[in-house]
């Protein structure tokens, strides 16, 4: 379902990053203590984290302990600060812009046919990078389009697929 609320893209961008090289199953059911851990991915919140909330997360049980999995999360939401400081944009307005602010509907008949990345996913991870963002590669990139709905990749004999392309 298309989203446009910057804390629930910035909770699904944190989460995709944390997921990787890891079972999606085992973040969804650590999704509860990744939001009690990160201040329900209050952005400004999250980007004043200091030295003490590190050492705090890297014993919390709930999430995924990896040291750079969590900076990242943390230095992603000072980026998302920056973008709003800086360019007056929000999260929501500078990820939507990479599908021209509506969602890219696909055609698939069977889950196989799905890409791992597009070109609008490979240009988002390196326009992300470039700002200074982590665990952004272009397939996780892909991955939030998909969980923000960014892109409609439900297979067209899926209910959700004709509600979302009827709007």
């Amino acid at each position: 379902m298309p989203l446009h609320d910057d804390r629930g893209l910035f909770e699904l961008l944190s989460l995709e990053g944390a997921q990787a090289g890891l079972n999606w199953t085992m973040i969804l059911h650590r999704r509860e203590g990744y939001r009690q851990a990160f201040a329900n991915f209050d952005i400004s919140r999250v980007a004043q984290f200091g030295l003490d909330d590190i050492d705090r997360l890297l014993g919390d049980a709930r999430i995924v302990r990896n040291r750079q999995k969590i900076l990242a999360t943390i230095e992603n939401a000072r980026q998302v600060v920056a973008l709003a400081d800086k360019d007056g944009q929000s999260l929501d307005q500078y990820l939507w812009s990479f599908v021209n602010g509506k969602p890219i509907v696909h055609h698939y008949t069977r889950l196989s046919e799905l890409p791992p990345t597009t070109p609008e996913s490979e240009a988002m991870s390196k326009a992300l990078r470039k700002r200074g963002f982590g665990f952004v590669g272009p397939t996780i990139c892909y991955a939030l389009m998909q969980s923000a709905g960014l892109v409609n990749d439900h297979t067209v004999n899926c209910f959700r697929y004709a509600e979302l392309v009827r709007g």
